[in-house]
């Protein structure tokens, strides 16, 4: 069972870590500074296999990409949207964080909830109610299996120069 983790609409990548808490200021404990404006709990509070859910627009403004590696190192399993800002959703994908653009599944889930989800079925389920959604494509699995999609890249594809 994983925790839902309600957030508005219009999340901004410096209410997921606020700049004055990047890696090149604070180290390698960024991470214990997610949310830190909004929700001060959650760093502490949010365990590996939680999922947050948000409105519109998730991750809009600058492309930082220690915002995702922020909620990645503290174990969320993905995220549930309305929208999400397309270069942060590409983000959240090369890091290895399933971004589910499900507007009405997000809607409809609430702070506290207890759901379990399965990417590959392709259903989140709150007691006796499931929700459906596209499921996540199998190359995608795979390349969050691996962490992230360059480490499958790394895993099963020669770049150029590498033996």
């Amino acid at each position: 069972m994983a925790r839902v983790w309600k957030f508005p609409d219009a999340i901004n990548t410096d209410d997921i870590l606020p700049g004055k808490y990047a890696p090149f200021m604070v180290g390698d404990d960024f991470h214990r500074y997610a949310f830190h404006h909004l929700r001060p709990e959650f760093a502490e509070q949010v365990r590996p296999g939680d999922i947050l859910a948000g409105g519109r627009n998730w991750g809009l403004g600058s492309s930082r990409e220690y915002a995702p590696q922020a909620l990645k190192r503290l174990g969320v399993a993905a995220i549930v949207a309305v929208s999400f800002a397309r270069i942060h959703y590409r983000n959240l994908l090369n890091l290895g964080l399933p971004a589910l653009d499900e507007p009405e599944i997000a809607a409809s889930l609430r702070d506290g909830d207890q759901v379990t989800l399965d990417l590959e079925a392709g259903t989140l389920q709150r007691g006796e109610e499931i929700f459906h959604f596209h499921p996540v494509p199998e190359f995608l699995r795979e390349a969050l299996k691996e962490g992230s999609i360059l480490a499958y890249y790394r895993r099963y594809q020669k770049f150029p120069g590498e033996a």
